[in-house]
């Protein structure tokens, strides 16, 4: 039995948020949570929001055993791009693409 969790349209690019991501594939879920909060970066405080979620929903959703539970799926999607232009030299204007995310984790029973 797995549990799952979304994040859709985080305003972070996912080659950021892959990086964060990529520590907590596999690990437990109090050692990805302790990971999470010793992680300098700005996507892991939205992860670690997301692992949560999905350990709620495990508890709650299936009556899974938290102290068992192991994040066996993490993997970001890229969402929508906001395009923004500014103005540049000459009258010219460049476009800047404000990426987005979606974010999902899947935790497990081990």
């Amino acid at each position: 039995m797995e549990a799952k969790a979304h994040a859709r349209s985080i305003r972070i690019a996912p080659r950021k948020a892959q990086l964060v991501v990529d520590l907590i594939r596999g690990k437990q879920v109090g050692e990805a949570i302790a990971i999470l909060r010793h992680t300098p970066k700005a996507a892991s405080p939205v992860v670690e929001k997301l692992l949560n979620s999905a350990i709620a929903n495990a508890e709650h959703n299936y009556s899974l055993d938290v102290t068992k539970l192991v994040v066996t799926q993490a993997y970001v999607n890229q969402g929508p791009t906001m395009k923004r232009f500014r103005p540049r030299a000459m009258g010219r204007a460049s476009r800047i693409n404000k990426r987005t995310s979606h974010i999902t984790l899947v935790v497990a029973e081990k």
